[in-house]
C-alpha cells in the first residue's frame, strides 16, 4: 500500500471507531479508561494533536466536538452517568501515568 492508501485506511479506521462510539453512548469514559487505558476525551486530544502538527490547529472543544459528535457538554448531559464506586476505584487503581 502506498502512504495515501495507508493514510486513506487509518482515517477510514477512525471514522468507524468514531461511528461505533457514537452508538455505544451506554459505553461510559470511565469504562474505557478502566478497560482499555484510553477513553473519549484521549481521542479528543490525539486528534487536537495530530490535526496541530498537520498545521491545522483546532482547540479542545472543536476536537471534542468531532470526537463526540455534539459539544462535549450536551453529550455529557445526555449520556453520562455518575460513576459507581466500583468504576471509580479501577480507575484510580488503573489511572494512567501523566
Amino acid at each position: 500500500m502506498s502512504a495515501g492508501e495507508i493514510r486513506d485506511a487509518e482515517a477510514a479506521a477512525f471514522r468507524r471507531l468514531l461511528s461505533h462510539l457514537s452508538n455505544r453512548s451506554d459505553v461510559q469514559n470511565i469504562d474505557l479508561m478502566n478497560l482499555a487505558g484510553f477513553c473519549r476525551n484521549c481521542l479528543a486530544n490525539w486528534y487536537r494533536d495530530a490535526a496541530t502538527e498537520a498545521g491545522h490547529p483546532i482547540d479542545k472543544d472543536a476536537a471534542r466536538e468531532h470526537v463526540y459528535g455534539m459539544p462535549y457538554e450536551e453529550w455529557r448531559e445526555k449520556h453520562q452517568r455518575e460513576a459507581s464506586d466500583t468504576q471509580k476505584q479501577a480507575f484510580e487503581r488503573n489511572r494512567p501515568q501523566e
